[in-house]
Order: structure tokens, then C-alpha cells, then sequence
């Protein structure tokens, strides 16, 4: 599958609708969508229209992200391409719902599935809401159990909404300079 067309098709744009977006012809998408390889003018272009990086069309799609015939099946599973737009908008979400610990995992969630951006990066993303919506009470109960008074409760409690703020801030910073997360598992909870 085409570069080109992945990223157009997860943009829900038609051939004709790039073209207009783009100012590139119709034509010229089809032919790089069957294997020719953009240059110089076309490609910046499309990138532009397209809101990626133009290194992005020239990378093939890695073994990852290629689609998997199932035995005995024609059909091939979504390719999952990573619109970084919106898995900033899914990171962002989490925030209204910090103070609502099962929200700040179903929201983003449920963004991933409708939003079809379900790659590792949103699965990091939501495990990583996930382990802080664990962490969070077992921490406020240590410090309740510690008996050192109302202020410091309160002052613990505006500490861990604090880090989870910092950590949804800090990963869509990252997202937006460098296409990657700055706070990641080594594992996914989902």
C-alpha cells in the first residue's frame, strides 16, 4: 500500500479532494499511489495539504503497520497509521477528566476507537493514564494513613493531579516536536 494513500485515506479525503486541497492533479495522486515515488515540488506539497513531514511519503510501511491476510480470508486488517493531530487530541483528552479517574481512561479510549487510532503510541498513552489511575489512590491513601494533617493532604492531592497534567503536557510537547512520547511503558496495558 502506497504511503499517499494510507495517509489520505486515514484523512478520509478522496483522490479528487487531495487534488483540490493540494493543487497536485488527480492524476498525479493516482500514479504515486500505484508505486511512483513523489519528488521535490509534489511531494512538499502533498505533505502540506496532507499536515506530515514529506519523509513520512517516502518511508515504506513497515512490517508493523502492513496488513495481514488471515488464513482462509481475502480481507486485510486496517492499517494503522499514525495521525499525530490526533493522538495529541487523544493524549489531551485525558485532561478535563483527571479529577474523574475512570474518565481519563475511557475518554481516550473511546477516541482511539472511533478516531481508528489504534497504534502503539495511543496504546502507550491510555497505559499510561491506566497505571497513574492505579498509582494515584494507593499514593493519597499512603498519605492519609500518615495522619499529617489536612493541609498536607490537600497539598498531596494537587501533587498527583499536578504529575499527571505534567505527564499529558509533556507527552503532547513531544508528540508535536518530535513525533514520539517523552513518558512511555515498555509494556501496554491494553
Amino acid at each position: 500500500m502506497s504511503r499517499l494513500k494510507a495517509f489520505r485515506e486515514q484523512q478520509n479525503l478522496t483522490q479528487e479532494e487531495l487534488s483540490k486541497k493540494s493543487g497536485i492533479s488527480a492524476r498525479t495522486i493516482q500514479r504515486i499511489e500505484t508505486g511512483k515515488e513523489p519528488k521535490g515540488y509534489t511531494r512538499r506539497v502533498l505533505a502540506q495539504a496532507l499536515e506530515i513531514e514529506e519523509n513520512e511519503l517516502l518511508q515504506k510501511v513497515p512490517k508493523q503497520e502492513q496488513p495481514e491476510i488471515s488464513p482462509g480470508k481475502e480481507e486485510t486488517k486496517e492499517v494503522a497509521l499514525i495521525n499525530y493531530s490526533l493522538l495529541k487530541l487523544i493524549n489531551l483528552s485525558s485532561i478535563p477528566f483527571i479529577i474523574i479517574p475512570p474518565l481519563n481512561i475511557i475518554v481516550p479510549f473511546v477516541l482511539m476507537l472511533t478516531l481508528k487510532q489504534k497504534n502503539r503510541f495511543t496504546k502507550q498513552l491510555i497505559s499510561l493514564q491506566i497505571l497513574w489511575t492505579i498509582i494515584a489512590p494507593i499514593v493519597f491513601m499512603l498519605g492519609i494513613f500518615l495522619k499529617l494533617g489536612n493541609e498536607f493532604t490537600m497539598i498531596l492531592i494537587i501533587l498527583i493531579v499536578s504529575s499527571n497534567v505534567f505527564i499529558i503536557l509533556r507527552n503532547a510537547i513531544e508528540i508535536d516536536r518530535n513525533k514520539k512520547l517523552y513518558y512511555h511503558l515498555n509494556f501496554s496495558m491494553i
